[in-house]
């Protein structure tokens, strides 16, 4: 059993090693992958119809787990701050419509969860978890011309709704966010 976690482990890092060196990772100034998803209501969602408004991506490994509640909670209580900002808020995990709908209605959410149940638009973000259908906890920042401005890869799930807040304040400023120590 360690020998096989060792070798999935391995794997991982080589994936991910190949990922980086092919500059398959998105940064900065690219533009946002279009998609495509459900939301927790079923609905079609388009990200090329948020051309012209901000958007907030952000991905999450599982709908209910203390972490991403916790996240999940911070943007509810948030979510004003960043409305102020001109931007919305999307959450996206590879759970399921009917699972986004419960943690949609169990946390009492005010934005909108998407589901990726195939891990599709992780994998085209790069925030799918190697060898599992789970995403990573990374938040995109995305301008009105559907380029990333902004990714944080090492997100503090208490803290990533006021990040992004003051993030949007500096980009409205015409600046370029510091990157976190």
């Amino acid at each position: 059993m360690r020998a096989t976690r060792r070798a999935i482990t391995a794997l991982a890092c080589l994936l991910l090693s190949a990922q980086a060196a092919a500059g398959g990772e998105l940064k900065p100034g690219d533009p946002a992958p279009v998609f495509r998803a459900k939301t927790q209501d079923g609905a079609d969602f388009d990200l090329a119809q948020r051309a012209g408004q901000w958007t907030v991506l952000y991905f999450y490994p599982r709908a209910g787990t203390p972490g991403c509640t916790k996240q999940a909670d911070g943007f509810r209580d948030g979510l004003a701050a960043i409305r102020e900002r001109g931007a919305e808020v999307f959450g996206i995990s590879t759970d399921t419509v009917e699972a986004q709908a419960r943690f949609h209605q169990d946390e009492q959410l005010s934005f909108t969860l998407l589901a990726d149940p195939d891990g599709a638009v992780a994998e085209r973000y790069g925030a799918k978890m190697p060898l599992l259908t789970v995403a990573k906890r990374w938040t995109f920042i995305i301008d009105p011309h559907l380029t990333i401005r902004q990714i944080e890869r090492d997100v503090d799930p208490p803290t990533d709704a006021r990040r992004v807040a003051a993030a949007l304040a500096t980009l409205e400023r015409g600046a370029t966010p510091a990157p976190r120590p």
